[in-house]
């Protein structure tokens, strides 16, 4: 039985992940912690907010370009050392990686193995 007019409307509609309001359709936080066992990573909450950065960014801009991520969560994570930072918690890279988690498309070039991204 529906409990919101909104499930009435849109039986079986995929709703937004609680706390994340710009996630793609079809991503959920139960994939994104599927995806992360398989690459090796245990979520913690900072990669959880690097997913909902991430997230926003592509709200405003269906396929911003790779310098705009990088600005946006070097800034969001400049009190713990930014981008270098990231790259501890997200070894083969913190966009590549953080993309993929958070059910987006990587923006071109953010996947460089010469450099030790990986998708």
């Amino acid at each position: 039985m529906p409990r919101t007019m909104e499930e009435f409307v849109h039986p079986g509609a995929v709703r937004p992940s609680p706390g994340f309001p710009d996630a793609p359709e079809h991503w959920s936080t139960a994939l994104a912690e599927e995806l992360a066992a398989e690459m090796g990573i245990a979520l913690t909450d900072e990669h959880w907010e690097v997913i909902r950065t991430l997230q926003g960014a592509y709200r405003d801009e269906a396929e911003p370009p790779l310098r705009r991520l990088h600005e946006a969560l070097e800034g969001r994570f400049a009190d713990q050392g930014g981008m270098k930072y990231l790259y501890v918690i997200f070894k083969g890279g913190p966009i590549a990686r953080g993309c993929r988690l958070a059910g987006l498309t990587p923006p071109a070039g953010a996947i460089d193995t010469s450099f030790g991204s990986e998708a």
